[in-house]
């Protein structure tokens, strides 16, 4: 009865352990889900054409650089709600044929929106880990005019889609690269106070920074 009961516990005590072998296993393979990221980033903007005149004519900002960060919190598997805020200023140019753009101007843009991110968790390739991702949103872009002969602010509705890929980098951390596309009309009502209906402009953001998950 004695060596059974060595038996007995022998065998629980072998249990024990591989369960508990097997848990810390587990734990090690299983990396910690993401609940918060962050992106402070830096990049490039190019503007469409706010107004398209007669002869060719156009207004249009000057590409330039722009930085910011964004900011998101998972709420489903593979999916989290976003928000970003960004900052670029450029010239305000006019476009005329022959003599190409012309400055009229400087404005400062703040962009700010909201939207969802949509993970993929790519495989690994070439031994890097890539997560590519998708976003959709909505938001505004404000401008700033200053010039000697005018200074006007105007506040301009912006839906906006994106394509990008987190890079692994280490534990916490991914190289993030996006382009994005902001899609809306400047509001000349609102910088002028006249009925002028704009076009429909995209306007390209490409950025990239370095994400840290939570």
């Amino acid at each position: 009865m004695r060596n059974i009961r060595r038996l007995v516990l022998a065998a629980a005590a072998a249990a024990a352990t591989s369960v508990a072998g097997a848990s810390s296993a587990f734990a090690q393979s299983s990396p910690t889900p993401t609940v918060f990221q962050i992106t402070p980033y830096v990049g490039y903007m190019v503007f469409g054409d706010y107004l398209k005149g007669p002869v060719g004519t156009s207004l249009t900002n000057a590409p330039g650089v722009i930085y910011g960060a964004q900011a998101g919190i998972a709420i489903a598997p593979q999916l989290s709600l976003i928000g970003n805020l960004g900052y670029t200023n450029s010239d305000l140019k006019v476009g005329i044929p022959l003599l190409g753009g012309v400055s009229v101007g400087h404005s400062s843009m703040l962009i700010y929106d909201a939207g969802l991110e949509y993970s993929f968790g790519g495989p690994k390739q070439g031994g890097t880990p890539i997560n590519p991702f998708v976003q959709a949103g909505i938001g505004a872009i404000s401008y700033n005019i200053d010039e000697d002969v005018i200074q006007t602010n105007a506040t301009n509705l912006a839906g906006n889609v994106g394509v990008g890929a987190d890079f692994a980098v280490g534990n916490g951390l991914s190289l993030r690269v996006m382009a994005k596309d902001y899609i809306g009309k400047f509001n000349f009502q609102d910088a002028t106070g006249l009925g002028i209906s704009g076009e429909t402009a995209h306007n390209f953001a490409f950025s990239a920074g370095l994400r840290l998950n939570f």
